[in-house]
C-alpha cells in the first residue's frame, strides 16, 4: 500500500517483528495506528483533532484558522446548544453551556432533574473556533454532536461514579450535571496508564500529558500536531478494553456527526475544501462505516423524547472542570498559564468575541489564506528524534520561588529567603531526576511542598494550593446580565433599590430600615423568598426574622449572589418569576409521593409567610387534610401538633373566622388520632413523644373539635382501650385518665409513691418520669405534679440508679422536651424557696403534715348556761329532734379553761403585781 506513511509503516512492522518475534499481535496494532492516521488525513473534509482544554490544541487552532480561514466549521458539541453561543459575548470565561430539564417525558421520573454542561475556557480550541466563526463575516458554525436528549437516551446503564468532590471554593459550580467535552484523551486501559505514569516519573495523567504531549506540540507545525494527535487517539482507541461500555456510545456519536455533516453539505452546497471538522482526537481515528463524506452507509437518528429542555449559561471555574472530568487539581490553571505564556512567546493573537468580559481588546485582522499543501509524513521525524527541550528560564523560576515564599508567609508559614533558595535548587534537582531540561510547574509544586510545608499547615490553604494560586489560581467565570434568564434579571432589577453591585463575588452587607424606608419592603420580601430557594450562604439574614404574624422593623443581610450565580440561573429554568417558582416548589412538595401532613402544614406556613395568597394556602391546607387522613403512622405527630397550633393562633388573631380547611383538619385529626391511639400505646416503634403529641392534639383541640361536631365519647373509649406496658407510656395513660377526670390527683400521687416503694420498679422509675414530663403536653396542669415526682425521685432513688440516669435525663429533656422545659422550670421556681437560707426550714407542699391535737372545747359559763343547765329538758328535746347526741358539761370556776396559765401566775405573782402597780 503506497502513501506518505508507507515508510513509517515498514519501520514499525520491522520493529514489531524484532521486538515480539512474531509480527501478528504487535504489528497489527502498529500498522493499524498508521492506517488510522493515513485515513484521517486523506479524508476530503479536513479533520482537526483536539484535546479538551489543551493549550497545544488552542495554539494549533489559532494558527490553522488564520491559514485556512474556513467558511464552515463543524464542531463536536450538542447541536441544540447552538443558540447559546452568541451569549458568550456577555460573559467572563470560564462559563458552561447548560441544558436543564425537570419535566421529564420518556425518562424515569426519579432521575429528575437532568442537566448537561459543556464548559468553555479561553485556552480551549472550541472557544477559538466559536470566536472566529461568530466574529468573521460569512463563516457558518454548525454543531453536529448528538442533542442533550440523546445524551441521556444513549447513557450506559451503569453510569460511572462521579469524581470525588474537590475542596476548592468553585468546585461545585457544575453540581451533578453530566459533562460534555471535546476530546477525552485518556487511556481506557488501566495498565497502560499505570505504565505511562511509572516510566514518565509523574504522579497523575495531567502531568504526563503536559510533559510528553503539550510541551512538544505547543511549538510544532500544524501537520505535525495533526498527525500526532490522530496517532494518540488511535492508540488509545485500539488499546481500550473489549468490555468498555462507552465504545458503543462513542461510535454512535461518530455516526451521528458524520450523518449531520453530510446532510448539511447536501442542503447548503458548501465546498468541503472550505470546511473544517473539529472533533476529539479519539473520534478522528474513527473506523465506523459512516466515516467520511463518500460513505453511503445509512444511520437512523432516533427521535427525541417529549422532555422539555431549557438552555442557559452558568458560571464555571477551573476547579469545577477538574472535579467533573477527573483531572488533577490545578491542571486547568496550569494549562491557562501555559496558554498565556505560549501566546507571548509565539507572538500569536488569539480570537475572542467582541465585548468579551475580562479580556483585552485584540485586533482581528486576518492574513491572506494559505493554500493547503500535500500531506507529508511528519510522524517519522517526530518519533525518531528527541523532542526539542526548552532551556531553563532562570528568571521565571526565581520569580516563582520568591513569590511562593511571600505567599506562604501571608498564610502563616514561617518561610524565609533560605526557603526560596531551597525551592529554586530543589526544582532544578527534581527536573534533572525526571530527565527534564527545565522544571515544569509540577516540579516546582513538589519542590515547594518539600521545602516549605514541613509537618503542619497553619492555615486553611496548603502549599500545593498556594502554588495553584500563584500559577493562575482558580479562575471563576461570570454570566453577564444580558445573558441571564428572565427570572435572574428580574431578581437583579427588583433588588436595585439596595444600591449594591450584586454581580461581585464578594459578600455584601445590605441594611434595611423598613420603617424609615418603606420602599425597601418589596426588597425584604424578595430576600426572604430567595432565602427559602437558594443555598443558605447565598442569602443569609444577620438581623431580622419572619414568622407568622410578625414582621421585622430593621433587617441586615449578607448577600453572595456573585458566588451563587449558578443557583439563581437554574431558578430561571423553573419559572419566569420568583413567586412562580416558589409556588411550584410548594405545590410539588405537597404532591410528592413521600409527602406527609407535616410537610403540607409547613408548605401552608411558607405560603403565608412568602406569598400571602389565601387561595393558595387553602389549596395546600386541603391537601394537608387528605394526607393526614391517609397516614397510617404517627411519626410526625409532634410536628403536626406544633404547626397546626401555630396556624390556628395566626388565623384567630388575623382572620374573622377559621378557614374551612382548618376546621376539617381538626375534625379529621381528632378522629384519626382517636382511632390510632390504642395501637400507638402498645406499638414498640412508636415513641413516648409521638403518643404525647397525639394526646396533646386530642386534649388541646378538644373544645374546637366538639364545637365542630366531634363526640367526646370517642376519646374516652380510645383511652379506656389503651393498655400500654412501657413505663413511659403508662405514665402518659395515667395523665390522660387524670385529664378526663377518671383519676384524681391524690390517687395519681399514691400510685407514684407505690412505685417508689417497690424495689422491683425502682430501676425503671426514671422511665416513668420521662412519661410524666411528656404528659405536660396534653395536660399542662400537671406541671406541679411533675415537679413533685422529680423531687421525690431525687430524694428517694438510690445513687446506683440515680447517678447513671442523670446524663440520660438531661439529654432526653433537651432533645425530646425542649419546648416543655420553660414550663417545668417556671413551676419549679414557684414551688421551691428562693434563697438558700430558706431551704433548711422548707417543707415541701406535698409532704403530709401531722394534724394538731384537738383542744378541749371551752365550757360556757354565765347566766344563760346556768339556766339551761338547771332546766335541760328543753335542750334535750331539741337535740333529739335534730338527731344530735351529747353530754352536759358542768361549768367550772372562772379560769378553769386556762388552768396552766392560772397555775403559772399563782407560782410567779411578781409580774402581775408590777403591772397592777403601774395601772394604779
Amino acid at each position: 500500500m503506497n502513501g506518505p506513511f508507507s515508510a513509517l509503516r515498514e519501520q514499525l512492522l520491522d520493529a514489531a517483528e524484532q521486538f515480539a518475534g512474531s509480527p501478528v499481535a504487535v504489528s497489527g496494532i502498529l500498522s493499524g495506528l498508521v492506517e488510522d492516521v493515513d485515513r484521517a488525513l486523506r479524508e476530503e473534509l479536513e479533520i482537526f483533532p483536539v484535546c479538551h482544554h489543551s493549550p497545544a490544541s488552542g495554539l494549533a487552532m489559532v494558527r490553522r484558522l488564520r491559514e485556512k480561514q474556513p467558511k464552515v466549521i463543524y464542531l463536536e458539541l450538542c447541536e441544540d446548544l447552538q443558540p447559546l453561543l452568541t451569549e458568550l459575548r456577555n460573559c467572563r470565561l470560564p462559563v458552561a453551556l447548560q441544558a436543564f430539564a425537570t419535566d421529564l417525558d420518556g425518562f424515569p421520573k426519579d432521575s429528575a432533574p437532568l442537566s448537561v454542561v459543556a464548559p468553555i475556557t479561553e485556552a480551549s480550541a472550541e472557544y477559538q473556533a466559536i470566536s472566529y466563526a461568530l466574529e468573521t463575516p460569512g463563516v457558518e458554525l454548525v454543531l453536529v454532536d448528538r442533542s442533550t436528549d440523546h445524551v441521556f437516551q444513549w447513557e450506559p446503564k451503569a453510569r460511572p461514579a462521579a469524581a470525588p468532590a474537590a475542596k476548592e471554593e468553585g468546585a461545585g459550580l457544575h453540581g451533578d450535571a453530566v459533562g460534555v467535552e471535546i476530546g477525552d484523551l485518556r487511556p481506557r486501559f488501566a495498565e497502560l496508564e499505570e505504565h505511562l505514569l511509572h516510566h514518565g516519573k509523574v504522579r497523575h495523567w495531567s502531568e504526563w500529558w503536559d510533559q510528553y504531549v503539550e510541551q512538544p506540540l505547543s511549538g510544532a507545525d500544524y501537520d505535525t500536531y495533526r498527525q500526532v494527535m490522530v496517532l494518540i487517539g488511535s492508540l488509545f482507541r485500539r488499546l481500550r478494553p473489549d468490555d468498555d461500555a462507552r465504545v458503543a456510545v462513542d461510535e454512535d456519536r461518530e455516526r451521528y456527526m458524520w450523518t449531520r455533516m453530510r446532510e448539511h453539505l447536501a442542503t447548503s452546497g458548501a465546498d468541503p475544501a472550505d470546511c473544517l471538522y473539529v472533533c476529539g482526537a479519539f473520534h478522528a481515528a474513527s473506523r465506523v462505516e459512516q466515516f467520511g463524506l463518500k460513505s453511503a452507509a445509512p444511520f437512523e437518528i432516533t427521535p427525541r423524547t417529549g422532555t422539555k429542555w431549557l438552555y442557559g449559561l452558568i458560571p464555571s471555574s477551573h476547579s469545577a472542570i477538574e472535579a467533573q472530568f477527573g483531572l488533577a487539581s490545578g491542571s486547568v490553571s496550569i494549562a491557562a498559564a501555559t496558554w498565556a505564556k505560549a501566546l507571548t512567546r509565539n507572538k500569536l493573537t488569539p480570537f475572542q468575541l467582541e465585548g468579551q468580559k475580562g479580556a483585552r481588546k485584540r485586533a482581528a485582522k486576518l492574513p491572506a489564506p494559505v493554500p493547503r499543501a500535500d500531506v507529508a509524513d511528519k510522524l517519522t521525524g517526530f518519533l525518531s528524534r528527541p523532542p526539542a527541550l526548552d532551556p531553563l528560564d532562570d528568571a521565571e523560576l526565581v520569580g516563582w520561588s520568591v513569590d511562593i515564599v511571600r505567599l506562604a508567609r501571608r498564610n502563616g508559614y514561617l518561610a524565609s529567603t533560605a526557603d526560596a533558595i531551597a525551592v529554586y535548587e530543589t526544582s532544578i534537582l527534581l527536573a534533572g531526576l525526571r530527565n527534564r531540561a527545565r522544571p515544569t510547574p509540577y516540579d516546582f509544586q513538589d519542590a515547594a511542598v518539600t521545602c516549605i510545608e514541613k509537618d503542619a499547615v497553619p492555615g486553611r490553604r496548603d502549599i500545593r494550593r498556594l502554588c495553584e494560586i500563584l500559577l493562575g489560581g482558580d479562575r471563576v467565570g461570570e454570566v453577564g446580565y444580558d445573558a441571564l434568564p428572565p427570572l435572574a434579571r428580574n431578581v437583579y432589577d427588583r433588588l436595585a433599590p439596595l444600591g449594591l453591585d450584586l454581580e461581585k463575588r464578594t459578600i455584601q452587607r445590605a441594611l434595611l430600615d423598613l420603617n424609615a424606608e418603606p420602599d425597601l419592603v418589596p426588597c425584604s420580601d424578595l430576600l426572604w423568598m430567595l432565602r427559602y430557594l437558594l443555598p443558605s450562604d447565598a442569602v443569609r439574614p444577620i438581623m431580622g426574622e419572619r414568622r407568622l404574624g410578625e414582621r421585622s422593623i430593621q433587617e441586615s443581610w449578607d448577600l453572595a449572589f456573585g458566588k451563587y450565580q449558578r443557583s439563581i440561573i437554574e431558578l430561571g429554568y423553573e419559572g419566569v418569576t420568583i413567586e412562580q417558582v416558589l409556588e411550584q416548589r410548594l405545590r410539588r412538595s405537597v404532591h410528592d409521593p413521600k409527602a406527609t401532613a407535616a410537610v403540607a402544614l409547613a408548605a401552608v406556613e411558607d405560603s403565608i409567610l412568602f406569598l400571602g395568597s389565601r387561595r393558595f394556602a387553602d389549596e395546600l391546607g386541603a391537601r394537608a387534610v387528605e394526607l393526614l387522613a391517609a397516614e397510617r403512622t404517627v411519626d410526625d405527630a409532634p410536628e403536626v401538633l406544633r404547626r397546626i397550633r401555630r396556624l390556628l393562633a395566626y388565623y384567630r388573631a388575623n382572620e374573622p373566622e377559621l378557614p374551612a380547611w382548618c376546621e376539617s383538619f381538626v375534625t379529621a385529626g381528632y378522629a384519626h388520632y382517636c382511632t390510632l391511639l390504642p395501637t400507638a400505646f402498645v406499638d414498640e416503634e412508636t415513641g413516648v413523644r409521638q403518643v404525647a403529641a397525639m394526646l396533646g392534639f386530642l386534649f388541646t383541640m378538644e373544645s374546637l373539635a366538639l364545637a365542630l361536631g366531634c363526640d367526646r365519647a370517642q376519646l374516652e373509649l380510645a383511652v379506656q382501650q389503651s393498655h400500654p406496658e412501657a413505663p413511659g407510656k403508662v405514665a402518659l395513660l395515667w395523665a390522660a385518665h387524670h385529664q378526663l377526670g377518671l383519676l384524681p390527683i391524690a390517687d395519681l400521687r399514691a400510685r407514684c409513691d407505690e412505685l417508689l416503694a417497690n424495689p422491683l420498679v425502682v430501676p425503671s422509675f426514671p422511665l416513668y418520669i420521662m412519661g410524666f414530663v411528656q404528659a405536660m403536653e396534653p395536660a399542662p396542669g400537671l406541671s406541679g405534679f411533675v415537679v413533685e415526682v422529680i423531687s421525690k425521685a431525687f430524694g428517694r432513688l438510690p445513687d446506683n440508679v440515680l447517678l447513671p440516669w442523670l446524663p440520660k435525663l438531661i439529654t432526653t429533656l433537651r432533645d425530646g422536651a425542649a419546648e416543655l422545659m420553660p414550663v417545668l422550670i417556671r413551676e419549679a421556681g414557684r414551688t421551691f424557696p428562693g434563697s438558700l437560707t430558706a431551704v433548711d426550714s422548707w417543707v415541701p407542699p406535698w409532704t403530709a403534715r401531722p394534724k394538731p391535737a384537738a383542744a378541749s372545747a371551752p365550757v360556757a359559763s354565765g347566766p344563760v348556761a346556768s339556766l339551761l343547765a338547771a332546766h335541760p329538758d328543753a335542750c334535750d328535746a331539741v337535740a333529739q329532734v335534730l338527731g344530735c347526741e351529747g353530754e352536759w358539761s358542768v361549768a367550772g370556776a372562772a379560769g378553769d379553761e386556762h388552768r396552766e396559765v392560772s397555775a403559772l401566775l399563782a407560782e410567779h405573782p411578781e409580774p402581775v403585781l408590777a403591772v397592777a402597780g403601774l395601772l394604779l
